[in-house]
């Protein structure tokens, strides 16, 4: 079976010191890219930089910071951005198509099963998807972290064998290189904590949105589908390669993790929770390691309205994030039994199913 590798560049990567479009540097990466396919890897790419493309275009100085300015350089740049890459590939006789995406997509099971069939129906006629976020229409503007999010979302749900985000940077530092020159480099991680996020500190470039904060962000979420994550620089001949094979110039995320199945993929990555439930301690203990459902006698606090069927999330006393599933119980309902043992809930609420979350549709994203 063929390799399936989802590469990321991001906006730092594509411009030219002006902030435009550098058709040399995607020369240069379209290059790398055909390089992967010529030896057997399927690739997709998830591409930022038609916000840089547009702007000049459509008559601004700068970059600009304004969200409907920054959507109307994107509508301009879209299509510069698609040409640049439509030509760049051709010289190599391969074949691109444009899939543009928001989170709302993801958020809809009936929209990303569609986005998937279209995805595989290019990829078994080897033609390239290329992946932006539909930045024109999308009220949350760059929500997705200069397609960070996106990218591992992406991941994710073509079951991909590897996800490259490329940046500026060789990857993660144990402090900021640029502050402190005895900095190192961490090769790799095998599991995101506090103190990985602490490094990652808060955003980067002055051109994309992302800084390396999102890039973990986004490495977290594609580790926990089963797919391991190499964050870096790609800038010379072969370095493409090189970060496939487990030798390039940045930190590879590792993860032991299976695929999960899509069902879970939109429970816990591509849903937007109705409400919180807050469990007690013993409750965490069951859900995240003892594979178990989550009933009325560990439940704490609720806020928000919902409705059986609709997602939540769940919290432990201190305010972390547990996980998420699909919920049995009204909003009020599980306020009625809160704390109460089965018996008690029988009495008290008529609902098709005693636990409140079946771990069928649970899924942990507590490290």
């Amino acid at each position: 079976m063929q390799q399936r590798i989802v590469i990321k560049i991001g906006s730092s990567s594509l411009t030219s010191q002006e902030n435009g479009l550098s058709r040399d540097k995607i020369d240069y990466y379209v290059r790398e890219i055909s390089d992967l396919q010529n030896r057997g890897f399927q690739v997709l790419l998830v591409t930022s930089g038609a916000v840089a493309a547009g702007f000049r275009t459509i008559g601004y100085p700068s970059r600009p910071k304004i969200l409907h300015e920054k959507q109307a350089a994107a509508a301009v740049g879209q299509a510069l951005l698609m040409q640049a890459y439509h030509e760049a590939f051709a010289r190599y006789g391969l074949r691109v198509a444009q899939i543009l995406l928001t989170r709302s997509d993801f958020a809809n099971r009936k929209r990303v099963h569609n986005a998937l069939n279209t995805i595989e129906e290019l990829l078994k006629h080897r033609v390239l998807p290329i992946i932006n976020e539909n930045d024109t229409i999308s009220v949350d503007e760059l929500k997705f972290g200069d397609n960070d999010a996106l990218s591992a979302l992406t991941a994710n749900l073509v079951k991909a064998h590897k996800l490259l985000i490329i940046t500026d940077t060789d990857g993660l530092y144990s402090e900021d290189p640029r502050k402190n020159a005895d900095a190192r480099r961490i090769e790799r991680v095998e599991q995101i904590n506090h103190e990985i996020m602490r490094i990652a500190g808060g955003s980067g470039s002055n051109v994309g949105t992302g800084g390396m904060r999102s890039k973990i962000e986004a490495a977290r979420i594609a580790m926990r589908g089963g797919v391991p994550v190499f964050v870096g620089r790609i800038v010379e001949p072969g370095d493409l390669m090189s970060a496939v094979e487990g030798s390039g110039k940045g930190t590879y995320f590792d993860t032991t993790l299976q695929t999960l199945p899509m069902k879970k993929q939109w429970i816990g990555f591509l849903s937007d929770p109705e409400g919180i439930i807050t469990v007690d301690q013993g409750a965490q203990d069951a859900l995240v390691s003892g594979g178990k459902s989550l009933l009325p006698a560990g439940v704490r606090e609720i806020a928000g309205e919902f409705h059986p069927g609709d997602i939540v999330e769940v919290r432990n006393p201190e305010g972390q994030t547990v996980g998420r599933g699909v919920v049995n119980y009204a909003s009020w309902q599980i306020r009625a039994v809160a704390g109460l043992s089965s018996q008690e809930v029988k009495k008290r609420v008529d609902v098709n199913r005693l636990e409140v979350i079946h771990r069928d549709e649970w899924i942990t994203l507590k490290d």
